[in-house]
């Protein structure tokens, strides 16, 4: 009978939750522009950004935009700032998200801020402090090179690129800032669109820029979440499952970016910051199993499935359970208490 309802929830398992608001943090820095036409679509790709912030009633934080204003520190200053805050009192959930002009010269790749440019060394060492789960969108041109130097656990890596060599302009951040705010994205109809789906709507969208403009593609765009630091290109999935098996073993990338939502849908479930981990861990085992399948006998295989989805099936009850409004007094105990 427990199994039975376990393969009822398999469906659910991979819908992921909606994130307690006050807990989530949306950073957006716009970097230097270098043209007028640029800087207006930046503005509105951040402005996008903001909107889906407000939704979800996350804090947001905007850097790079004070037009008219000479500002005191340079925009690099007030990131390093910001992040250095969020080391002391981290948030649960970190989304960082650049929109910009990106460079490479080989060796270092920047992206181009307003003053001092900062490299993906300096992001590296100034994120590794912060004990949150985070979502890092490089949405500039070069940003692939970005990939192996910020990836690490716990971590969503996406970049507009898939290489530091793709340095012309990149259109991804507008097609991701679109579908990021609405459920456009949504592949498993689940009622919100996951950062996983919105990063494959985006990726195919661009891809069909360039197609109908008759123009070579100049940016292939990347997903990194499982911290090896390679990356994997939107046309290895099917739906939000990954078709190909890693080499080396590495659990694909992907599972880790469906479990972000930055605009949750209306009924979905809401997990605690001390039930997200618990989640987590089930569903890494999850993957692992499903890596292993073939290597299994099919009585092997369902008992461990099992053991892994009758914990999780419970913990979506608890999460529901702790959500359900309290039941109004009746006429008769409203009496009672007055007595």
């Amino acid at each position: 009978m427990w199994l039975a309802a376990c393969f009822a929830l398999l469906a659910q398992v991979d819908a992921p939750e909606a994130q307690p608001v006050s807990s989530t943090v949306v950073i957006v820095v716009v970097g230097e522009p270098g043209e007028a036409k640029y800087g207006e679509m930046f503005t509105q790709w951040a402005t996008r950004w903001k909107e889906a912030a407000a939704k979800s009633e996350s804090r947001y934080v905007e850097i790079g935009l004070a037009e008219g204003v000479i500002p005191e520190k340079s925009d690099q200053e007030i990131l390093r700032e910001t992040l250095e805050k969020l080391s002391e009192t981290p948030p649960a959930t970190l989304w960082l998200v650049f929109i910009g002009h990106g460079t490479f010269d080989g060796k270092k790749a920047k992206f181009n801020l307003r003053g001092t440019d900062i490299t993906a060394e300096e992001l590296a060492d100034q994120l590794q402090p912060i004990s949150a789960r985070m979502a890092i969108v490089n949405c500039a041109s070069a940003s692939g090179a970005f990939v192996s130097k910020i990836a690490g656990e716990n971590r969503v890596i996406v970049t507009a690129t898939q290489s530091g060599y793709e340095y012309n302009f990149a259109r991804f951040g507008d097609y991701l800032s679109r579908t990021i705010g609405d459920d456009s994205g949504d592949l498993d109809k689940d009622g919100h669109t996951s950062l996983l789906e919105a990063w494959l709507a985006a990726a195919k969208q661009t891809q069909q820029y360039y197609e109908a403009e008759s123009q070579l593609a100049t940016e292939h765009s990347l997903l990194d979440d499982n911290g090896d630091g390679k990356g994997t290109p939107f046309d290895w999935f099917r739906g939000i499952h990954i078709t190909k098996t890693a080499k080396d073993g590495a659990l694909p990338d992907g599972m880790f970016a469906n479990q972000f939502i930055l605009v949750p849908g209306k009924d979905a479930t809401v997990l605690t910051d001390e039930l997200r981990p618990q989640r987590d861990e089930l569903e890494r085992q999850l993957a692992q199993l499903r890596q292993q399948k073939e290597e299994l006998s099919e009585e092997d295989y369902l008992q461990r499935l099992e053991e892994i989805l009758v914990p999780l099936a419970q913990l979506y009850e608890s999460a529901e359970t702790s959500k359900e409004p309290a039941e109004a007094p009746s006429p008769a105990d409203e009496d009672a208490e007055k007595s």
